[in-house]
């Protein structure tokens, strides 16, 4: 979508709209299913020009291969950070799609606003700050090295408040009560926050008495796929450059 092309189906497309949200969905997009069990035969019967997902993470290839020719998107395999690896996919789906100058563009642009961004957030204070996703009132996920929100943090010149380890994706799950570490960081909150978990974060005491709640250095801002292309990118940069 970011070099111009809509998709006439994707995988959960439902999951699309609460997680990733932009660009967004046309509406004739059709649903797959899940990601992981996606509906084979309604993508043989739409009769596809071409296939593209994210394989090696459980999603055997080899049945998509027989409907359509196959374009693999090999995010976060440990070859390059994530922001220089969304530039050069970028750049290999553009040649194969035959939009090699919206590819072009993508990258120009996306850069542009990460600099706008970037030159927002100069005229503040740069404290340093931790970007985390709430799934319940006790865990939530934090972002850090590896990460293609860290990529756009170092682009931004902004410290990430937390330091410790993270997994291959770029990300830790950790107990909330850990989130001391940062003190009173200012804290990022990606949506979406299921309702019934945000009652009880604001009902849970352990939350409560975090140094960074009790600064008043939290703040939510809207969905950002971490695990996204520039688009993503340029998305999380453009909230960050808001708040």
């Amino acid at each position: 979508m970011s070099l111009g092309i809509m998709p006439i189906a994707v995988a959960d497309a439902e999951g699309y709209r609460d997680w990733v949200a932009a660009p967004e969905l046309p509406a004739g997009c059709l649903d797959l299913g899940s990601r992981g069990e996606p509906n084979l035969e309604l993508l043989m019967e739409l009769k596809p020009d071409l296939i593209t997902g994210a394989y090696g993470f459980g999603l055997d290839p080899t049945p998509f291969m027989r409907i359509a020719a196959l374009h693999m998107v090999p995010f976060y395999d440990g070859t390059e950070a994530p922001y220089r690896q969304a530039e050069n996919e970028s750049l290999k789906l553009g040649q194969k799609l035959g939009r090699e100058v919206e590819a072009e563009r993508l990258i120009q642009q996306t850069a542009a606003t990460i600099a706008e961004a970037r030159r927002r957030l100069a005229l503040q204070a740069k404290h340093p700050l931790a970007v985390v996703s709430m799934f319940d009132d006790r865990h939530v996920r934090v972002y850090g090295k590896g990460s293609l929100l860290q990529d756009v943090l170092d682009l931004l010149d902004i410290t990430n408040a937390w330091t410790g380890p993270t997994d291959s994706w770029g990300f830790a799950m950790m107990g909330i009560e850990e989130l001391v570490a940062i003190g009173e960081a200012r804290v990022v909150s990606l949506d979406p926050i299921p309702p019934h978990v945000k009652i009880r974060i604001e009902q849970s005491s352990l939350w409560a008495n975090l140094p960074c709640v009790k600064a008043g250095n939290v703040v939510t801002i809207p969905p950002a796929w971490p695990f996204g292309g520039l688009a993503s990118a340029a998305r999380f940069a453009s909230f960050l450059g808001q708040v």
